[in-house]
């Protein structure tokens, strides 16, 4: 520890970190909910209760999956930004095999609609990413731009 470093000082890269993970977060729950509901809506009408199901089944996993990144960024918040690369890295990796775990246990059951599922996952998923992409695009965090 140098002279300037005191052990309670804040570090800079965490409040980057956290404001990030803020604004993607809020802006993932403004638009995946809704879209979730939609689709269970929608596959509810075209496929009854299996539909239903399939749906509200798929809309949750995509859901957990996509908070569970923002977590892991609040979470690592304070660390080394190379951890924190490393914690994104493996957390992606975990999530992968947990969603394609949970999927493969859910394969057999005849109460969900397999394709209102997928459907549903495959929305939430895309529009979670893209309204998380548009919020950190807005989010101002400071650059250093080597000349």
């Amino acid at each position: 520890m140098s002279e300037t470093e005191t052990p309670e000082q804040e570090n800079p890269h965490a409040k980057v970190v956290l404001q990030a993970a803020r604004a993607m977060t809020k802006a993932s729950l403004l638009v995946t909910p809704p879209a979730v509901i939609v689709c269970i809506a929608l596959f509810s009408i075209l496929n009854g209760l299996p539909g239903f199901l399939g749906s509200l089944v798929g809309g949750v996993l995509a859901m957990l999956a996509s908070l569970s990144t923002l977590g892991m960024m609040k979470f690592s918040a304070g660390q080394d930004p190379m951890f924190v690369m490393v914690i994104a890295l493996g957390g992606y990796v975990v999530k992968v095999v947990l969603l394609f775990g949970a999927l493969t246990l859910l394969k057999g059951v005849t109460a969900l609609h397999p394709m209102s599922l997928g459907i549903t996952m495959i929305v939430a998923i895309l529009l979670a990413a893209a309204a998380e992409f548009a919020a950190f695009r807005k989010t101002k965090i400071p650059t250093i731009i080597p000349s």
